[in-house]
């Protein structure tokens, strides 16, 4: 997948084979899908950074959605595979991440779907906002990528 378009160099990619379930009405891909491929990819990176929910949890913190950027290009249909990618593209180390996604159809070798995720730092217990504790920093800040 290194000879992909990405948008910005050293992606976390997963490949996505959209089956049926992910088919609306429309006969292509449904939005929620999408959605809950980037939860998912999201997490998965997150997981490859060193950071669970289990940490989340002894932290009382997590980063919570607070804007989503979705842009549909292309539709995608049944039996299509999609490389989807994420990246880290901002993090102030106080209370705001940024993450980007890119989707390929590996069949097209075209991007059929962008997005760009802002996140805030809350604390589980009470879903206040709350300053990055020191792993997140560490963690998400460290992972931004260059520009």
């Amino acid at each position: 997948m290194n000879n992909l378009d990405w948008q910005f160099d050293a992606p976390y990619t997963q490949t996505w084979a959209i089956q049926n379930a992910h088919i609306d009405h429309y006969n292509h891909v449904n939005n929620v899908a999408y959605l809950s491929q980037l939860e998912s990819l999201a997490w998965a990176h997150t997981n490859a950074l060193g950071l669970r929910f289990e940490d989340y949890q002894a932290l009382d913190s997590a980063m919570v959605i607070h804007r989503h950027e979705l842009d549909y290009i292309l539709p995608c249909h049944q039996g299509d595979e999609l490389a989807c990618s994420t990246w880290i593209t901002a993090c102030d180390g106080r209370l705001h991440l940024t993450r980007q996604f890119q989707f390929i159809c590996l069949r097209r070798f075209k991007t059929v779907f962008k997005a760009k995720t802002e996140f805030v730092c809350a604390r589980l217990s009470s879903g206040a906002p709350r300053r990055m504790p020191q792993a997140f920093k560490n963690t998400y800040c460290g992972a931004v990528i260059p520009q």
